[in-house]
């Protein structure tokens, strides 16, 4: 297990991105020595204009029917929360490296566990969320 702090992008972590195989998933920024380390290493990892990134996942479909559940989600007092969390907040992400080998070759990855915000941006709302919550009349 690992823990590591920094800024992310495109955080998935109370429902999963559905755009192919369910997922949650964070873009962690980190230094590019460590950045070109994990890439080397084949880790899934992202450079973009902002920065350079580890990407940590957790896949919603595991073997034989198998459903994981979500990423424990907690603030900076440990209290568990349900947020969006937006793109540029600060968190701390606890993961399990894995590396193995099968038909295709070797792959490695980073498995999930939980994440602490550290300094929370709102991300973006749920469809329908502000009608819910009393939000503005149209």
């Amino acid at each position: 297990m690992a823990i590591k702090e920094g800024k992310v992008k495109y955080a998935w972590i109370t429902t999963p991105n559905t755009k192919f195989q369910p997922t949650y998933t964070i873009n962690l920024e980190i230094p590019e020595e460590e950045y070109n380390e994990y890439k080397s290493k084949g880790f899934p990892t992202k450079q973009d204009e902002d920065g350079f990134y580890m990407i940590i996942r957790r896949k919603v479909d595991g073997p034989n029917g198998m459903k994981r559940s979500a990423p424990r989600l907690f603030d900076v007092d440990k209290n568990e929360v349900d947020v969006q969390i937006g793109n540029g907040s600060t968190v701390r992400a606890q993961f399990n490296p894995y590396t193995g080998e099968n038909q295709y070759g070797n792959y490695a990855g980073f498995d999930l566990q939980a994440i602490q915000i550290v300094d929370l941006i709102a991300g973006r709302s749920q469809d329908g969320d502000e009608l819910l919550s009393g939000g503005e009349e149209f």
